[in-house]
């Protein structure tokens, strides 16, 4: 097997606890867990997808895993200097195995492991999608990170069917757009993907201010482990031309829409940007999922275009936090007085 990096620590418990980086897939030994954040088939498509590098940091007491945290590496462009740079994200604080374990401490020993690794390498490293925005604290604020506030909205599936939560012009324009003959289905086909992909980094390219990845990312995480149900494409298609669609991931019991976009000006009487929203949320629905959670819905502004959109999709608001540490000390520093 090989293996980046070990270590030894002691948590308060004093139990032995082994802390090993993987770089390579084929590397990797199987591994208990259900978060697709922290799994190795998102690491798989990582490591397939041009401009990504992951790694996957796993801690053992003994030959037993008892956690685990996904990190991946990839380029960013910038309008100032520096132009270009390296950024590491994380989704979430990683996946725990052993309930007699603390978490806290156990992601405390992972975290300083994981800025070790990757500081030297990253101009910027970022906590996002946090489920319990307070978890690990003390252990970020230990490693100098420092967090901003952010806004989380995620629509709750199990109460009341996903039509009746919708604002009442959305549920007109949803109407007027499926009456004028637009469809939305699941992608089934490699050339789909692949057009679906093409549209939507156009899409991205002309409305977003967001990273988007190398188009093979999409292939590789719709056809990623068949028997499991990790991601869909949904598209959105007008006399057999695909004008929007989104990309969404499960786990446990949510459902996570990644990304998503429509030919809104071309095709504006069939609102493909709504539709693209739509399609996931009830094929969650139909799937038995608790909820469906938007990733990036903004930091807290009292105006944004985005999550104002999908607020009107019936989901709720709340807050939450992201985590970053910059490379360059003087300017972590800096941000660290300002934001704590």
């Amino acid at each position: 097997m090989w293996i980046d990096k070990q270590k030894t620590i002691n948590l308060q418990l004093e139990m032995p606890v082994r802390l090993s980086t993987y770089r390579k897939g084929n590397a990797i030994p199987p591994l208990p867990g259900t978060n697709i954040f922290h799994s190795t088939e998102l690491f798989h498509v990582f490591e397939m997808t041009r401009g990504y590098e992951p790694l996957l940091i796993v801690a053992y007491i003994g030959n037993r895993p008892v956690g685990k945290l996904l990190a991946v590496i990839r380029k960013s462009m910038r309008l100032f200097p520096p132009a270009i740079i390296k950024r590491c994200e994380i989704y979430g604080t990683g996946e725990y195995f052993d309930e007699e374990q603390n978490k806290e401490d156990l992601f405390g020993e992972m975290l300083e492991h994981l800025t070790n690794e990757v500081l030297c390498k990253s101009f910027l490293i970022e906590f996002r999608n946090l489920e319990n925005p307070l978890f690990g604290y003390k252990a970020f604020r230990k490693n100098n990170y420092f967090a901003i506030n952010w806004l989380r909205v995620r629509n709750s599936l199990h109460s009341k069917v996903p039509y009746e939560r919708l604002s009442m012009s959305r549920k007109r324009q949803i109407n007027k757009a499926l009456r004028n003959g637009a469809i939305m289905e699941v992608a089934d086909n490699e050339k789909d993907i692949q057009d679906f992909s093409r549209m939507l980094k156009k899409a991205y390219s002309s409305q977003v201010r967001k990273h988007f990845p190398d188009i093979g990312f999409f292939r590789l995480l719709a056809w990623q482990n068949p028997e499991k149900e990790l991601a869909k494409v949904f598209l959105v298609k007008y006399k057999g031309k695909i004008i929007g669609g989104s990309i969404c991931l499960f786990s446990k019991e949510s459902a996570y829409l990644w990304f998503s976009g429509g030919m809104r000006k071309t095709y504006a009487f069939l609102y493909p940007g709504i539709l693209a929203v739509w399609a996931p949320i009830t094929y969650a629905h139909e799937k038995g999922y608790a909820h469906l959670e938007f990733m990036d819905a903004g930091l807290p502004f009292k105006k944004h275009g985005y999550r104002d959109f999908i607020l009107r999709f019936g989901g709720k608001q709340s807050s939450t936090r992201r985590w970053f540490r910059f490379s360059w000390k003087w300017l972590n520093k800096l941000l660290c007085k300002f934001y704590i």
